[in-house]
């Protein structure tokens, strides 16, 4: 009799149990947490350490999602797709955009009726200051600020 329960155990709640994680991995995967660099410029590395070459830097303000952990580095990935590693001194939970379009209408107020007042080129960084339906106002490390809409930006 034994037996009978086991095989039923094996036969049913483990692959029950296989397919439950495969549905939370699903979960995590896309409700990945996004940071974006604290600082004027980041490096980012090959691999978790300064030992690690340094691959390129980001500007403040560089919206990332988090791929991994690993002791004080944070695996990445950009709006491009393209991974690296960082510290997680030089990142925060401060939301921000980048902007996507090949030239982008940042705006006066939200909406399209409104006059221009500067543009940005992709991959330009943004802080998020505020959200009013799909225009997002923005602003710059430098200072300058407008609305966007959000079909421009990641």
């Amino acid at each position: 009799m034994y037996s009978v329960k086991k095989s039923r155990f094996l036969k049913y709640i483990i692959p029950a149990l296989v397919v439950f994680s495969f549905m939370l991995a699903a979960v995590t995967v896309s409700a990945q947490e996004r940071l974006s660099i604290s600082v004027n410029t980041a490096n980012v590395r090959s691999g978790p350490g300064t030992e690690h070459a340094m691959l390129w830097r980001m500007e403040k303000y560089t919206p990332l999602k988090v791929v991994a952990r690993q002791g004080e580095w944070i695996f990445f990935e950009d709006f491009e797709k393209t991974r690296g590693w960082m510290h997680r001194d030089l990142v925060s939970s401060t939301e921000t955009i980048i902007t996507t379009g090949a030239t982008c209408n940042i705006r006066t107020s939200p909406g399209t009726d409104h006059e221009i007042r500067f543009q940005a080129e992709s991959g330009v960084p943004f802080k998020v200051l505020e959200r009013r339906g799909p225009w997002i106002h923005i602003e710059h490390a430098d200072g300058d600020k407008g609305w966007i809409h959000e079909s421009l930006v990641w």
